[in-house]
């Protein structure tokens, strides 16, 4: 998978992770990184782009890259470099100057969503306004071309329309379940390959997508993966700008004492399922035991994170990769190791001691750390910090 289709995985769905009500914006190296609950974003940008909200407004202009993902994702802005954007519903009505990349339930580009490169388009409804220079490749439920395309088409749909305004001036290629009259004006029939393909079950969750049906198909597992994935990925990136010699005062415990910090990891857990069971016990305090059980799933959502990371990153260095590597390095050895992590929860009882184990290290470090922190505020005790190269 090349490197740029990666970071736009990462940060896919990243609206299920946002929940601050105001706009956050953060730079580091040239890159803009915004995140709220709703964002409306007028871009001036040399570098590179993230935009992750529940609803996502882009406008304006960036250098490089715009990465944007959210529930509603509508991106107005022009772009010098590659567009990334994913969500429920993804509107493209702005310029792109290179290739654009885009999945979704329902996907639009607008009249004005002009491509320069190539056009790579995914979801439940695919509608094609925009002109495309470069290639034009759709996988999709219902797929609507109604722009002129210069280059070549590849078209993976269950059901193909095109509108007045659509032309082919390259090859068009299409697969659907049978075949269908491709009007002359589009493209001639030299130029028109049909590929017969039996779409019942490769679009079977495509098609019901926006239905989304309560038993879970491949459509819907991808969807929870992406979503996790970009969940991780935007806490790293929180952690890693605001907090980042903690993290790695952590990181380095996990690797110089795992035993230790497993155990570590045990009482903190156990302390914290304890709270659960001693709150309820004293009765007045039953209001507060949804907020124990809320604090169990944040410490073993951050463990499970210090624990990927830390590991990843050993494994990082152990293959000679740099020992102080930049923050894009560090977040894509991340997601490599939550996507590795993932597949192996469908290894019985192998996966799950995994991720256990993953869990335990990352809390057991975090409650090392706390344990030292209310240790150094009591009265004559001394205590000096780990040095860390930085």
């Amino acid at each position: 998978m090349p490197l740029k289709m990666l970071i736009c995985s990462i940060f896919v769905f990243a609206f299920c992770t946002t929940s601050a009500a105001q706009t956050v914006r953060s730079e580091n190296g040239g890159d803009m990184f915004v995140s709220g609950r709703v964002v409306s974003e007028t871009l001036n940008v040399d570098g590179d782009t993230f935009v992750a909200a529940q609803t996502a407004v882009t406008r304006g202009s960036t250098g490089g890259d715009l990465h944007v993902a959210g529930f509603h994702v509508t991106v107005n802005a022009n772009t010098d470099e590659d567009v990334y954007a994913a969500g429920a519903t993804v509107v493209i009505d702005g310029a792109v100057a290179k290739d654009l990349s885009a999945a979704g339930f329902s996907v639009r580009t607008g009249p004005n969503g002009r491509v320069t490169g190539n056009a790579r388009l995914a979801g439940g409804t695919v509608i094609i306004e925009g002109p495309i220079a470069g290639s034009l490749s759709v996988t999709g439920g219902e797929v609507q071309l109604n722009a002129p395309i210069t280059g070549e088409v590849r078209i993976l749909a269950r059901q193909l329309t095109f509108g007045p305004e659509a032309t082919v001036a390259g090859t068009l290629t299409y697969s659907v379940k049978t075949p269908i009259s491709v009007p002359e004006r589009v493209a001639p029939p030299e130029r028109v390959n049909f590929e017969p393909m039996d779409t019942s079950d490769l679009f079977k969750g495509m098609s019901d997508m926006r239905e989304m049906p309560m038993l879970p198909g491949f459509a819907t597992m991808l969807f929870g993966f992406l979503v996790s994935l970009a969940f991780f990925m935007v806490l790293g990136a929180i952690v890693l700008t605001y907090a980042p010699k903690r993290l790695e005062e952590m990181r380095i415990e996990i690797t110089a004492a795992p035993g230790r910090t497993l155990i570590f990891g045990v009482i903190g857990l156990s302390i914290l399922f304890g709270a659960v069971l001693v709150t309820g016990l004293t009765i007045v305090g039953l209001p507060f035991v949804p907020i124990a059980v809320l604090a169990i799933i944040v410490a073993w959502t951050l463990g499970y994170a210090l624990g990927a990371y830390a590991v990843a990153m050993r494994l990082w260095q152990s293959f000679d990769g740099d020992p102080d590597p930049k923050m894009v390095t560090r977040l894509l050895v991340f997601a490599a190791a939550i996507a590795v992590v993932a597949l192996t929860n469908f290894i019985p009882f192998v996966g799950w001691v995994i991720n256990y184990t993953l869990v335990l290290l990352g809390l057991g470090a975090i409650t090392r750390a706390i344990f030292r922190k209310i240790s150094s505020r009591g009265p004559g005790i001394e205590h000096t910090e780990p040095k860390v190269n930085t």
